[in-house]
């Protein structure tokens, strides 16, 4: 590593490296700019390929092509409708016929029995995937805001609630570019303290994610990798967070090399050569654990994966080329007001690291017991959380027009009115399966419709009685599944919104019982081969998963008696303990390999302080900024989002504040050299000098004392 390290910050190559990713920026931006284009969010591209209701969709296209979405547009008036309200609508109805992005004969108006309000059906094209519904609903919208004075329309249904969850990701891009690149600046200036050196990380981050995006819409557009807002959005987290983490421990570490040599170009090759190691093991962890996702059921999951780690991947290729180039261009004036010179004090040794280190190693045993009780009872609020799925109404932090449309539908009429359940059987037994599906309990008898036929396949709809993203409609779903399937010979299927919702549900709890132990295992071997120990990367591995389930347990009790969520998403618990587990053992990976580092030259206990004292502030700073960048999440109206990005935010805080710099040191120093075992270093005597150590501020930065 050390000749590579040399070669990139060499005295000309570094213009080469510079010149290099200026003409790959610029070649690949376009392509960055068209990922948007490139995101599915329908249905299919979310749901496992072989759910039932996936294959519903399929099949359906035969009998209701999949880009035709019906909207529902609601009248209501208290006291019940006049005259006048029906002329209104019979007037709105006729103006529906026009619209452009009509897919058919629009139905209704279909009055609800207490008199109260009316519904009418509008299909429209979707040619474009459910995003592109948007421009008709808003004239939809536009058409009916002028009722008559007292009579209240709303435009809901299918259509409806896809235009705003659209409208709530629009600029998702750009939103979390400012947000997490603005977290990131000022961080970078609060590190620095310098007016200059901001930029150079900034840069490379935007190059990094320009990059990223590139080779993802290139992987969506030819080979059909999935991508959704939802991967997008967190590349976008993922590459700022830590491809400024990995830029934090190369400068800190090249600051230090500075104090050591008199040229630049050797300081920054001797910080590559130190600090790679690390960073190139954290990034392998990240993209292991991400890849792991690619096992998933879910299509949005496994889409996740790849993104993620191309994502990691690219930021760790132009932060150790990049930036060190670029450090190395503008040369040392770029830490002005303090500029690190040969010879001056290393801060790290006297400062508060140093010291919370000699305090911790006073009573290390009783510490880390009771920072690790600490974050057990924490853990406790994990019995809080509903990873159960999010209705309609509970997946928005803000209101939505739709939502207020669905609780009219609720209120005068069958609950899943413009949601129906679907019904797919053998056309030989139509007949058999619509009875059996009329009978179900939940279900509107007088709904299901005559079954149609086409190439031998019968298709059939019924409404549900009860809210389409309610618990009893979920009910009502698995009941209807078990009557339509018991019918001998029809290969009866069922789907609809309700079950898509249902069946991601329990797909995503499938994910998670598959997916964290794998990646619980992949991370793990990755800290063998690093560390080359078996007992560090199991005190390692506890230390993070104490640290997720306490940032999990804080994360459901301020979820629902804080912010109000109804749940989280059933995705939830994977996402989090993936970024989680996989960042969370980043920040212990650049500790304890520092910690080793020192151990062969100072003795395990020696080492262990003056890696705390020497990672300390930078490791830190790191956590700070990907608890910033994920907290950016928050910025989003979409609750999944805002529970994803406060969860991760606040556990990388656990884990940087109090389990690296606390529960980790104090179980090195109380474990002592059998933290290394079974290699030789677990086996070295401890030296004279570090039995006799004074545990003061100054411990960082005695010298070894020469033992026979």
């Amino acid at each position: 590593m050390s000749q590579v390290a040399g070669w990139i910050t060499h005295r000309y190559v570094k213009y080469v490296v510079i010149a290099f990713w200026l003409v790959v920026t610029a070649l690949l931006g376009p392509l960055a700019g068209k990922l948007t284009s490139a995101q599915e969010n329908d249905a299919e591209s979310w749901l496992p390929a072989d759910a039932e209701s996936t294959e519903v969709l399929a099949a359906a296209a035969a009998f209701q092509p999949d880009d035709v979405v019906p909207a529902v547009v609601v009248y209501e008036r208290d006291g019940g409708l006049r005259p006048s309200d029906q002329e209104t609508v019979a007037a709105d109805v006729a103006a529906f016929a026009d619209l452009d992005g009509l897919a058919g004969d629009v139905v209704g108006p279909i009055p609800s029995q207490d008199g109260e309000a009316v519904q009418v059906i509008v299909p429209i094209e979707a040619p474009d995937g459910w995003d592109s519904l948007g421009p008709t609903v808003e004239s939809i919208r536009t058409t009916v805001a002028q009722g008559a004075d007292g009579l209240v329309p709303y435009v809901t249904g299918p259509a409806g609630l896809a235009a705003d969850q659209s409208k709530a990701f629009e600029g998702i891009d750009s939103t979390l570019l400012f947000a997490a690149g603005g977290v990131v600046i000022v961080m970078l200036l609060l590190t620095y303290r310098s007016p200059v050196l901001w930029l150079l990380p900034v840069v490379s981050a935007v190059v990094a994610l320009t990059v990223a995006q590139a080779v993802v819409y290139v992987l969506a557009d030819r080979f059909d990798l999935t991508v959704n807002a939802q991967s997008a959005g967190i590349l976008t987290v993922l590459v700022f967070g830590a491809g400024t983490d990995y830029a934090l421990l190369l400068v800190a570490r090249y600051r230090e090399e500075l104090r050591k040599h008199g040229d630049r170009h050797a300081a920054m090759a001797e910080a590559l050569h130190r600090a790679s190691p690390a960073i190139i093991a954290s990034a392998a962890t990240v993209a292991a654990g991400m890849l792991v996702l690619l096992l998933a059921t879910m299509n949005s999951t496994a889409g996740l994966g790849p993104v993620a780690a191309i994502g990691i991947g690219v930021a760790l290729l132009v932060m150790l080329t990049l930036l060190p180039a670029l450090l190395v261009t503008f040369g040392r004036w770029v830490f002005w007001p303090k500029v690190p010179h040969l010879g001056d004090d290393e801060p790290t040794t006297h400062g508060v690291w140093a010291r919370i280190g000699a305090q911790v190693a006073r009573h290390p045993r009783r510490i880390w017991l009771a920072t690790a009780a600490v974050l057990a009872v924490a853990s406790i609020g994990w019995l809080q959380l509903d990873p159960t799925g999010l209705s309609n109404e509970e997946s928005f932090r803000t209101a939505q027009p739709s939502i207020a449309g669905e609780k009219v539908l609720e209120d005068h009429f069958d609950g899943g009115a413009g949601a129906p359940v679907v019904v797919l059987a053998d056309a030989s037994q139509a007949d058999a399966v619509r009875v059996a599906f009329a009978g179900v309990e939940g279900i509107d008898a007088d709904s299901v419709s005559e079954p149609v036929v086409t190439d031998g396949l019968a298709y059939l709809e019924g409404t549900l009685e009860s809210a389409p993203d309610s618990d009893a409609a979920d009910a009502t779903v698995d009941r209807v599944r078990d009557a339509v399937h018991a019918v001998p010979d029809a290969d009866a299927m069922v789907g609809g919104s309700t079950a898509i919702d249902l069946d991601a549900q329990r797909a995503s709890a499938a994910d998670n019982r598959l997916l964290i132990p794998i990646i619980l295992l992949v991370v793990f071997l990755v800290l063998v081969l690093l560390l080359r120990s078996l007992v560090a990367p199991l005190v390692l591995m506890g230390t993070v998963v104490l640290s997720f389930g306490a940032a999990i347990g804080i994360s459901a009790l301020v979820f629902r008696y804080a912010f109000g969520f109804g749940g989280t998403d059933s995705s939830f618990p994977l996402f989090t303990f993936v970024f989680l587990v996989a960042l969370g053992v980043d920040y212990n990976i650049f500790l304890m390999t520092r910690v080793r580092e020192e151990a062969l030259r100072l003795g395990h206990r020696r080492g262990a302080l003056v890696g705390l004292a020497a990672t300390g502030g930078v490791i830190t700073s790191a956590g700070l900024v990907l608890a910033g960048t994920f907290a950016a999440l928050g910025t989003l109206p979409v609750v999944s989002f805002a529970e994803i990005g406060f969860a991760v935010a606040l556990g990388v805080l656990l884990d940087t504040l109090v389990v690296r710099s606390i529960l980790v040191t104090a179980l090195n120093l109380d474990i002592g050299p059998r933290m290394w075992w079974p290699s030789a270093l677990s086996r070295r005597p401890e030296p004279t000098h570090a039995r006799h150590a004074v545990d003061g501020p100054d411990a960082a930065r005695q010298e070894p004392v020469p033992t026979r």
